[in-house]
């Protein structure tokens, strides 16, 4: 009994998430803690590419959170934070890029893929709307049709 219940708190265990914070880079002021969390969450991992820093157990992730909280407790902003990572690593750091002229069409494609599909199946609507389908009967099968139309009236 007492297996079973321990193969049960194993598994339950096992999938929880794992964050990759190490204990060592948590700050000891929970505020700033809180402020680095939340920041290392809308920052890519350059190696993982789909996983925030805060997620990673990359190497390189780790230094990111390292840097993150260093910047932090030297007083800079959630901005100026931000915007440090990005001129070091670019705009594929953040996992929401800007709304800026270079990201245009990133956040427009979108719309303009569903305006483009909503066009192209009206069109297509249309033309097929017109059109006959099948093709007309032979004199024979509308002679057979009038006798079955007329047989049930």
């Amino acid at each position: 009994m007492i297996r079973r219940v321990l193969l049960v708190l194993m598994l339950l265990f096992s999938a929880m998430p794992a964050f990759a914070v190490n204990p060592g880079e948590v700050l000891s002021d929970p505020a700033l803690e809180a402020r680095a969390r939340a920041l290392s969450a809308q920052l890519r991992c350059m190696v993982c590419q789909n996983q925030s820093i805060d997620d990673s157990n990359a190497e390189l992730a780790k230094d990111l959170r390292v840097l993150v909280r260093e910047r932090i407790k030297d007083g800079d902003s959630d901005q100026a934070v931000i915007d440090y990572v990005v001129s070091r690593y670019g705009e594929f750091v953040l996992l929401n890029p800007r709304f800026e002229t270079k990201t245009l069409l990133l956040w427009g494609a979108p719309l303009v893929l569903l305006l483009a599909g909503a066009a192209a199946m009206s069109v297509a609507a249309r033309r097929r709307n017109g059109k006959a389908t099948g093709t007309a009967l032979s004199a024979d099968e509308r002679a057979r049709l009038e006798r079955v139309l007329n047989d049930q009236a």
